[in-house]
């Protein structure tokens, strides 16, 4: 035989002893020595002894040579000769494991099989390197060990799309995969792969095609607006990236965030990976403006960026809820393109078109024909319910809640109401609101997830729900009388041309600071107040302190977001931002100008048209 006719086998990572056969020779590296001979790796997880009669040369650890088996012995040792060729050909041998899909795991537990799908994250622990891989139907996690908190397999990086060979284990009751083998796949083969999983994913995602659980012609209009917010969401979950969602920290925000998040947690679980997914795969934020303020793109931005660097985690998708739609959110979606963050906004803010070449989707009653009174809470149980239908009992009664919370005049608010009545009364759903108004005041920047889930009677203890409710408004309300008696005798009335009733409240200098209710809320208790003295007029309140002013108005047809917009031009160094609703809304300007703008804001509501 000549030398160039001579085969040299190489083992393929996933080989094992059933794989090798006496008389072959095999490309082999040096492990370690001993008094008697040397070890050689025919791959990572076989090696054989070669005497030290059978050595041909001299060798250190990791040098390649080539071996012939000269024996397997019962227990599994394999003697080894050293054979020196200098002309042959090598082949591969390669372990064939049959390419299963995630969602088969569970019927494969202690077989090696082959996955192939993308790369959603790497992370480092001390131990092994964990690869969350995704697929056409689901999420798994793939533990490779090298050394204790060395990373394994580094030529794969994130979003590659691999084949990885491996035991099907089971670990603290969830299914992993050892790895034998991370293989990523270029060229053709990777994008075969990948088409067919981004084909799969997205015939996966469509969300069903579900009525709504009351009629209306406005949100039939923004169906498939819903449907695509609802459709990136669930592919995001499919595909193991992080989701962050930030809403407005009212009642109506927390009630569209907290149905979307019981949609959202509930199919991260449902869709594999880590018994923990949910908390890092998922967060919510309560925003203290109804907009998307530098502050919380800054939080949300430092957040993200560590996990990461940390965890090897995708950058995440952004859903804002009952804010997001003003230029108002502008600076903070610049900033966020820089890292190239999508956004999902589901408002019902009046919207400035500038904005929507930030987002990937934006649900908004003012799209078409509607305005505020269909409310984010309406919106996002909606969207919830596309987003995965089972959660519906138990969301069902926040629509109501953010309705009467947002004290909206739709005709969808007594639709909601009737909805649920056999379970939630109107005033109960009033107390829910005020309860996570109160609740949310102390929270601050926290989300209080469980808290809030007691108080939305989410949990399923309805006991303790009610006791809490029930303690948290009997103290907003004492902290809301006591309140009220500072400020109602320091409101100064106008008369307006236009027929309004026009009521000023200095909330800085007559009203408790720090505590509850804040400036706002107390600007709209003062206001409910004033317009049940004044049945039947158009009343107009503006709650003010040194550098804002609050709005809130019945009967006078204003545009908040318009006069913002013409103070900023009209008044040169007014410091003038701000927006809301076109009734409801809020106004900064710097502290030396505030009497100036104030009086300017004052005669463009005196102009306004009043409803007869």
């Amino acid at each position: 035989m000549q030398d160039d006719d001579i085969l040299v086998y190489r083992l393929g990572a996933t080989c094992d002893l059933a794989d090798v056969e006496e008389q072959k020779v095999y490309a082999g590296k040096v492990q370690g020595f001993a008094n008697f001979g040397m070890f050689v790796q025919l791959n990572d997880r076989i090696k054989g002894l070669v005497h030290k009669s059978n050595m041909k040369s001299e060798h250190k650890e990791k040098d390649s040579i080539l071996v012939r088996v000269r024996q397997i012995r019962p227990n599994g040792n394999i003697d080894l000769e050293e054979i020196q060729i200098k002309v042959y050909q090598v082949q591969n041998i390669e372990k064939k494991s049959t390419t299963v899909r995630i969602s088969d795991l569970g019927s494969r537990i202690g077989k090696t099989v082959a996955i192939e799908g993308e790369v959603a994250q790497i992370k480092q622990t001390s131990g092994p390197t964990i690869f969350t891989i995704v697929d056409e139907s689901g999420t798994q996690n793939v533990a490779a060990f090298v050394e204790a908190g060395v990373r394994a397999f580094p030529d794969v990086e994130l979003n590659d799309i691999v084949k990885v060979v491996g035991e099907v284990m089971k670990r603290n009751n969830q299914l992993q995969i050892e790895a034998d083998a991370i293989t990523s796949l270029s060229g053709d083969e990777g994008e075969t792969v990948r088409v067919r999983i981004e084909q799969a994913l997205d015939i996966r995602a469509e969300p069903e095609d579900i009525p709504l659980l009351v009629k209306s012609e406005v949100m039939e209009r923004l169906r498939p607006g819903m449907k695509k917010v609802a459709k990136i969401i669930r592919k995001a979950i499919f595909t193991a990236q992080p989701v962050i969602l930030r809403h407005h920290a009212d009642a109506d925000g927390i009630c569209s965030a907290v149905a979307i998040e019981q949609a959202v947690v509930a199919l991260i679980r449902e869709s594999g990976g880590d018994f923990d997914a949910e908390y890092y795969l998922f967060k919510r934020a309560p925003s203290k403006a109804p907009f998307y303020e530098i502050e919380d793109i800054t939080r949300d931005l430092d957040f993200s960026l560590k996990d990461h660097v940390r965890f090897g985690q995708k950058m995440p998708l952004v859903v804002l809820t009952d804010n997001g739609s003003t230029e108002e959110d502008e600076p903070s979606y610049k900033i966020a393109s820089v890292y190239d963050i999508p956004f999902v906004v589901i408002d019902h803010h009046h919207p400035d078109a500038t904005i929507d070449k930030y987002l990937f989707a934006h649900v908004n009653p003012y799209h078409v024909g509607g305005d505020f009174g269909i409310t984010a809470g309406m919106l996002g149980t909606e969207i919830a319910r596309l987003i995965n239908p089972k959660v519906e009992p138990i969301i069902r009664h926040l629509p109501a809640v953010a309705a009467v919370g947002d004290r909206s005049e739709a005709a969808e608010r007594s639709l909601y109401l009737s909805l649920v009545r056999d379970q939630y009364s109107e005033e109960a759903c009033k107390n829910i609101a005020l309860a996570l108004d109160y609740e949310q005041f102390w929270l601050r920047f926290n989300d209080g997830r469980e808290i809030v889930k007691d108080i939305l009677n989410i949990s399923g203890n309805s006991t303790r729900h009610e006791k809490l409710v029930s303690l948290l408004v009997e103290g907003a309300n004492l902290m809301i009388e006591d309140q009220m008696s500072a400020c109602i005798p320091h409101v100064v009335p106008r008369d307006l041309p236009n027929s309004a009733k026009l009521f000023l409240i200095d909330v800085e200098i007559h009203a408790h600071k720090f505590t509850f209710p804040p400036p706002g809320k107390t600007s709209g208790e003062v206001h409910d107040r004033l317009c049940r003295a004044n049945e039947g007029s158009p009343v107009v309140t503006i709650g003010f302190g040194p550098d804002f002013a609050v709005l809130r108005s019945r009967g006078v047809l204003m545009n908040i977001p318009r006069m913002v917009r013409e103070l900023r031009t009209e008044i040169p160094g007014g410091g003038i931002s701000g927006g809301g609703h076109l009734v409801v809304g809020s106004i900064k300007f710097v502290e030396g100008m505030r009497n100036t703008v104030l009086e300017a804001l004052i005669n463009k509501i005196s102009v306004a048209q009043v409803q007869k």
